[in-house]
């Protein structure tokens, strides 16, 4: 399979952005630390945000992953990977150039699903940047990798409906500026398996929904959050519910395919960034009269870390012009093999970086520890390894059973 070239306007927005990391996003990085640590809260806004968003908002560096052109730059998803993985070098980078998650996935349901009200009220400001939003589907109850056994319940009552159960990992819900959900819950328990749940937006301040506490991730207490959110009969209009009743399974599936996607463009990204950190070390350190660099075993570490983003890179890449071209369902495959793939090759050189910075390596002193410990959470977020796994076995397998 031949791999097109990159677009010209892919190119411009490459250039552009690198130009901007480098003039204004990695200098920012210690900055964003600082305001964090002032503000003595782990869930604010730091000024140095909202300056950098202004200033990619003002270049058009702004929702770039947004594929209607409506709403965005209509990039492929082929086009969209490379900028993807630039971003991806940065903790702080993706919400600068809003494309950042859950958000990118709310806008694109929004965008496929919403009334003209929800448009108005929730997908503008999000475009715009003025607001957040969090997806909330897993629960601590079930193993929420199977959207079937959500247990939330949805019940009518007259013109709208009443929600009742609790979620967590609901990602970004503790954003200062988060002021909606979209929530997925099970309308009708008797109807076809794939026709139980639906979806709703619903504000983040509606009567009858708590957040409960931030969850930590590896003792990281992460700015958008992570939260555990309690709904006590809260009530949604029927407006309110996506695409109508029975539809949510089918919109979650439509969400998390170019959802992983992202996360594994932005995952090589930091991935390139570790391997860079790794040889400035190897390069300035010496021991026991060499520098690291001369050591056969940190030139070993440095080749297959090369050889293993390349390959993650290719099958990113086939993935991205996959969708582009024959559609998600028939790059579910590589779409699943790349989320297993990505952050388990991006954990292991990290790994291999924090070894070769020895104790600074588990530091805050540098991104290394911080990476690690977000990119963990991605064998478990959009579904688990070996859920991936069993699909794709079960998708080889089936040539063979017919």
């Amino acid at each position: 399979m031949t791999i097109p070239a990159f677009s010209e306007r892919s190119d411009a927005y490459r250039a552009q952005l690198l130009d901007f990391m480098d003039a204004r996003v990695y200098p920012a990085e210690a900055v964003y630390h600082e305001q964090m640590a002032a503000a003595g809260d782990p869930h604010v806004q730091p000024p140095i945000l909202e300056e950098l968003k202004a200033e990619a908002k003002g270049l058009g560096l702004w929702n770039l992953f947004h594929p209607h052109p409506q709403w965005g730059p209509g990039l492929a998803n082929l086009d969209y990977a490379p900028l993807a993985e630039i971003m991806g070098r940065s903790e702080i980078a993706p919400e600068v150039f809003n494309c950042n998650a859950p958000d990118t996935g709310n806008m694109e349901v929004l965008t496929l699903y919403g009334t003209d009200e929800h448009k108005e009220r929730w997908l503008r400001p999000l475009l715009a940047g003025q607001i957040r939003s969090a997806f909330a589907m897993t629960e601590p109850a079930v193993a929420s990798s199977d959207a079937t056994n959500i247990t939330l319940s949805m019940r009518r009552d007259g013109d709208s409906y009443l929600l009742n159960g609790r979620k967590w990992f609901a990602s970004n819900a503790m954003h200062p500026l988060c002021t909606v959900l979209i929530v997925m819950g099970k309308t009708d328990p008797e109807a076809a398996t794939h026709r139980q749940q639906s979806m709703m937006v619903v504000p983040i301040d509606a009567p009858g929904v708590t957040v409960v506490r931030n969850l930590p991730v590896f003792g990281y207490q992460d700015r958008e959050g992570h939260a555990e959110i309690t709904f006590e009969d809260v009530r949604v209009p029927a407006v309110d519910v996506l695409a109508g009743e029975g539809e949510g399974f089918a919109i979650a599936q439509a969400r998390l395919g170019p959802g992983r996607i992202h996360h594994c463009m932005r995952t090589v990204g930091m991935a390139e960034r570790a391997l860079e950190l790794m040889c400035r070390r190897a390069v300035e350190r010496t021991t026991f009269g060499k520098p690291l660099a001369a050591r056969a075993n940190i030139q070993d570490w440095i080749a297959e870390s090369r050889i293993e983003i390349e390959m993650v890179r290719l099958l990113t890449l086939k993935a991205a012009h996959m969708m582009d071209t024959v559609g998600n369902r028939a790059a579910a495959t590589e779409i699943a093999a790349i989320k297993v793939a990505a952050p388990e090759m991006a954990l292991k050189l990290l790994d291999r970086a924090i070894q070769v910075f020895g104790g600074a390596g588990v530091t805050d002193d540098y991104p290394l520890a911080s990476a690690y410990a977000h990119l963990r959470t991605l064998r478990l977020a959009d579904g688990p390894d070996e859920v991936h796994k069993r699909s794709i076995a079960r998708w080889e397998l089936r040539r063979y059973a017919e």
